[in-house]
């Protein structure tokens, strides 16, 4: 069964209603928190699928100049993160993490001290 997003137009709360498509545009909609019939339809992103080889060509367009990132933390965390959603992948919350830390500034070593173990499997050793 499908979900839509509705905005209530009285206490401006954002709600999901599930109808099958029969239900939709006929059964009356009342807003989750408040009761109110006076709800207005949010229209959402919609999601394209593209083939794993159209996503890495555009990355590639996108980033073909990394040079100078290692000296930008910011402009590394902003590439991680539109790397991120190019991958059309769910990541780890630890990625998220990393690359809000980046576009704060803060640089890779900085990250490393404070986060030792990121990034590397527990059973490793050299």
């Amino acid at each position: 069964m499908p979900a839509y997003d509705f905005i209530c137009n009285n206490c401006d709360q954002r709600f999901e209603v599930f109808l099958t498509f029969s239900e939709y545009g006929k059964k009356t909609v009342k807003c989750a928190f408040c009761g109110s019939k006076n709800v207005r339809r949010r229209m959402t992103k919609v999601r394209i699928a593209r083939s794993e080889e159209s996503r890495m060509e555009s990355m590639a367009d996108d980033f073909s100049g990394f040079e100078g990132l290692e000296e930008d933390p910011k402009a590394m965390g902003r590439m991680m993160r539109k790397m991120g959603k190019e991958m059309g992948e769910e990541l780890p919350p630890e990625f998220d993490e990393v690359v809000d830390r980046l576009e704060k500034g803060q640089t890779p070593e900085e990250i490393e001290k404070e986060i030792p173990d990121l990034g590397g499997d527990a059973g490793d050793e050299e």
